[in-house]
């Protein structure tokens, strides 16, 4: 455990680290509102602590990566699974030192008892956490190590209730992706309790005698107050029904490491009122007002929707009134989090926004380190993304061009960001996290010290001087693993930092992202008819050259051009093809067109002269060089173009291989005839098929949230084309963005049998210890099964 976050110095980057709850009531901290004062125990402790479990049980020994295979429909396999998951966290010890540094931290508050609040944050591609009331509930106890040490390990065990994984599960939410801190707050007696609801149409202000606790347990009917916000008046109160209330008894027990949720406990006693206090409102009216003045300056803060929790404490010489908790809506916080989309590509940047209101109209140039605002993005914007430092799209989901550029060249990006290009203006100062999907506007000149955080490179944590574990040894903080582990590059600008990554070569290589680098925003067909064809020859052949050379003698399977045509350009000659930027942007915008082999049916010169420039590259020396064709829609296509390689004389090199994409569902029918037409492999482009097999538009955010890769069919699909490869005897590779952006399903593609899996550069490490952690957990199913036998 490296630290505590204090509620008065979390930052901006610390968010996931601390969980939304503990995030929003410290920005209201650091405010000046009155805030109990309080520190975090961050998610990554947990982490620790789980990794720490020696179980034979595998669930439990793999806690910190399992995604829990279990049939959740089964409650009798449910409950017996979470209460083994429980026993095992509630049984461990948790380190000393880190008690000691907790328990120093609460001491400063000279109180008697505190209380352990889960405070949860997912992860970017994660839906809303939405209400996991009654699922993790907060935990007091005494303020004693060994209280705080049990109370710590059942906070966190709820995690793990049976009622909390059926709902992880039914809500699409892996274990990976959910970090739960623990707020740590001092507790005191308190005279009144309760919360405010705030709307547009009006507000609610609930009130009991003691600890809010007694309105969280049904126990009583609080007071209301019916306020008219504009103005602070009261226009109805209507007394409750308070029998009970709670309080905390230092004298009632002597067992000081008992923790307690509910009233149970003897260290929280519940009392009977006397009737005169009954008739009575619990709120006094100098505390109403301000609970009423602290919901109107809220509102500047977070909008018009949402809910504190407040208490009066039992102080003397005189009571104070504190905020407890603070809930908004996501999308009505404009000062915290002004505008929430999908974290398509990680890391945090700050800096000045440029909009372009109409996409498509593509600028010549654009400032060098801003952040871009755009409703989309194509392909042959690439060569003007060298110059942003973050990338914000009103359209697009997680498979767009827009998130996959952003990956491969290492910037944040956030997309399916509704009105982005109008709620943000020219040179406003931006905070952009990719990580989380959210923007936030800054406010003055700079963030505050330590609110900014620089691009994490996807590098960071694998230097560019170990040795390649593929070759021989591995990291000492990687294991080896059978299945190949692949790359997907198109920029000869992250050739050195990719290339020492711990990868067997490079699973897709994306030749129009590359060649858009060296067009000069003119079509192939420009450069041929004009006489220019030796030249882009020589460039084109530059280029692959330096990929082949780089990661000599692993494998480079480059994709030919995939670029979408409209149909009134299918039947064009060459000569007539559009030359200008603005045709060619039209060209790439199409959803389908005549894109992939059946362009080169329809007009084979560039394609001709695409394997011309392989065949160079193959004549300069290196064999390592492979050919991926794209959207093949029939075996007639990968025919024709079988017989151009051959003309080019690419099949004199025993080592090459003729591969296709496998993302046009045809070819879930089609393929032992693929393969007798001289198909050597397939790879799963999980992009294009998901889009095709479940008829979603990769650019609709809205759609690919739900309409995605893990969908049943797609899974199906996937499954199908792998034992499909294997009856035929040919290798199967996935390098669409479904293992980087689900992780969770490499396990189901390692059980199938896949044989590599292509990632972009910053998904590698992530990618190759859950192919390792997959690996492990066959190698042990195996061996229960022999040791069972």
């Amino acid at each position: 455990m490296d630290k505590l976050y204090w509620l008065n110095q979390i930052k901006l980057q610390d968010r996931a680290k601390v969980g939304d709850k503990a995030f929003y009531l410290s920005r209201i901290t650091q405010r000046g509102y009155p805030v109990l004062p309080g520190f975090v125990i961050s998610a990554e402790v947990l982490r620790q602590f789980l990794a720490t479990l020696n179980s034979p049980e595998s669930l439990v020994a793999d806690l910190p990566y399992s995604s829990l295979h279990l049939d959740v429909s089964n409650w009798r396999q449910l409950q017996q699974v979470a209460g083994r998951l429980r026993q095992e966290i509630l049984t461990a010890n948790v380190p000393q030192e880190w008690v000691r540094t907790i328990f120093a931290a609460a001491r400063e508050w000279q109180t008697s008892h505190v209380i352990l609040r889960p405070t949860l944050a997912l992860s970017t591609t994660t839906s809303a956490v939405g209400n996991t009331s009654g699922l993790l509930e907060s935990i007091f106890c005494r303020c004693h190590e060994e209280a705080i040490a049990s109370a710590l390990k059942r906070t966190w065990s709820q995690m793990f209730r049976a009622r909390s994984l059926l709902y992880w599960r039914r809500a699409g939410i892996s274990l990976q992706q959910i970090n739960l801190a623990v707020l740590v707050q001092p507790v005191q007696n308190a005279i009144a309790s309760g919360l405010l609801n705030a709307n547009s149409s009006g507000w609610t202000i609930e009130a009991t005698w003691g600890s809010g606790l007694a309105i969280a347990k049904g126990d009583v009917l609080p007071d209301a107050y019916y306020i008219q916000h504009e103005t602070g008046v009261v226009l109805e109160r209507h007394l409750g029904n308070k029998m009970l209330a709670y309080r905390f008894d230092d004298s009632a027990t002597e067992d000081s490491s008992k923790s307690v949720v509910t009233a149970d406990n003897t260290d929280i006693v519940a009392y009977v009122l006397e009737e005169a206090q009954q008739k009575q409102y619990a709120l006094p009216e100098e505390y109403l007002q301000q609970v009423i003045t602290l919901g109107n300056q809220l509102v500047s803060e977070i909008g018009q929707n949402f809910t504190i929790k407040w208490t009066i404490s039992e102080e003397a010489p005189t009571p104070n009134l504190y905020l407890t908790q603070v809930n908004a809506p996501q999308s009505t916080i404009p000062r915290l989090q002004f505008i929430k989309g999908l974290g398509a590509s990680g890391g945090r940047i700050a800096a000045t926004a440029h909009v372009i209101v109409n996409s498509q109209n593509k600028p010549e140039q654009i400032p060098q380190g801003v952040i871009l605002i755009v409703s989309a993005i194509t392909p042959d914007w690439l060569p003007l993304l060298h110059q942003v430092v973050g990338i914000i799209t009103v359209q697009g989901g997680l498979t767009s061009h827009a998130a996959i550029l952003a990956r491969e060249l290492g910037i944040p990006a956030v997309v399916n960001a509704a009105d982005a290009t109008v709620l943000i203006h020219n040179g406003e100062r931006l905070l952009l996290d990719g990580d989380r999907g959210e923007v936030y506007r800054i406010k003055g000149d700079k963030l505050g010290e330590g609110e900014t955080q620089d691009l994490n490179s996807p590098y960071s944590s694998i230097s560019p001087s170990s040795p390649n574990p593929r070759k021989g040894h591995a990291a000492p903080h990687l294991p080896m693993i059978a299945t190949e582990l692949l790359v997907n590059l198109s920029q000869p600008s992250l050739i050195e930092q990719a290339q020492s990554l711990p990868v067997d070569g490079v699973g897709l290589l994306r030749s129009e992202m590359m060649l858009l680098n060296i067009l000069e925003g003119q079509h192939p067909h420009s450069w041929i008819t004009s006489g220019r064809k030796a030249e882009l020859l020589e460039k084109w052949s530059f280029a692959i050259m330096q990929f082949a050379r780089a990661f000599a003698p692993r494998p480079v399977f480059y994709r030919s051009l995939d670029w979408r045509s409209p149909p009134s350009l299918q039947s064009m000659p060459s000569h007539e093809l559009p030359l200008s930027t603005h045709e060619l942007h039209s060209v790439t915008h199409s959803t389908l067109g005549d894109r992939g082999t059946f362009s080169y049916v329809q007009n084979s010169a560039v394609f001709e002269l695409e394997m011309t420039a392989l065949a160079t590259v193959q004549q300069s020396g290196y064999s390592n060089i492979h050919l991926l064709l794209p959207f093949v829609r029939s075996v007639e296509e990968f025919s024709f173009c079988r017989q151009k390689v051959e003309q080019a004389r690419l099949t004199q090199v025993p080592q090459f291989q003729l591969w296709m994409m496998a993302e046009v569902p045809s070819v879930l029918f089609l393929l032992p005839e693929y393969v007798k037409a001289g198909v050597a492999g397939i790879s799963i482009g999980t992009n294009d098929l998901t889009q095709l097999l479940l008829g979603v538009d990769r650019e609709q955010g809205q759609l690919t949230t739900v309409f995605n890769e893990r969908h049943p069919a797609v899974i199906k699909a996937i499954a199908q084309l792998i034992q499909m490869a294997k009856n035929a005897g040919i290798p199967c590779s996935i390098c669409g963005q479904a293992p980087a952006i689900y992780p969770e399903i490499i396990d189901q593609l390692v059980q199938l049998g896949i044989t590599s899996i292509s990632v972009e550069p910053e998904a590698v490490e992530r990618t190759y210890r859950a192919i390792a952690r997959a690996e492990q957990r066959l190698i042990l199913a195996a061996a229960r099964k022999k040791l069972d036998c």
